[in-house]
This record gives structure tokens, C-alpha cells and sequence, in this order.
């Protein structure tokens, strides 16, 4: 709990130093964060495996981007 409250205390000091615009972009991210959590629940085992079992399949058929691709594309943004 004590943890809680000084993060918390941080959060607003911080917070307390932002523009108007910039509280309502972050406000934005936090809501959309929640509400994706929220949405997405908790997944089976099943599921999980799945989901790795097709990642897995994805790499293996070469659809992956190597470490100097993703840095070269990240140049560009």
C-alpha cells in the first residue's frame, strides 16, 4: 500500500508540470490502456499456446523483420 501512495505522489508531481494538452493526451493513453485491458480478459491455455504455436509458424515461413530491417525502417519515421 505504501508502495501505492508514493507512486501515486510521484504521478502528481509530475502531473502537476504538464500542459492542458499534454494531461489530455496522456489521459487518452490511460483510458485506452484500460480499455483494452478490460477487453482482452484473461485467455485460456489453450489460447495462449495457439497464439505461440502461430508465431512460431509466422517465423518459420520467414515473416519477421531481422534487427537492422526494424532499425532501418525506424530511420524513416
Amino acid at each position: 500500500m505504501e508502495t501505492t501512495i508514493s507512486i501515486d505522489a510521484e504521478f502528481l508531481q509530475y502531473w502537476a508540470q504538464l500542459t492542458p494538452n499534454e494531461k489530455t493526451s496522456l489521459l487518452s493513453v490511460a483510458k485506452n490502456y484500460v480499455q483494452l485491458k478490460e477487453e482482452a480478459g484473461p485467455i485460456s491455455i489453450e489460447q495462449y499456446n495457439k497464439e505461440i504455436d502461430e508465431a512460431v509458424a509466422r517465423v518459420e515461413a520467414g515473416e519477421f523483420f531481422t534487427m537492422e530491417e526494424v532499425k532501418k525502417m525506424s530511420e524513416e519515421w
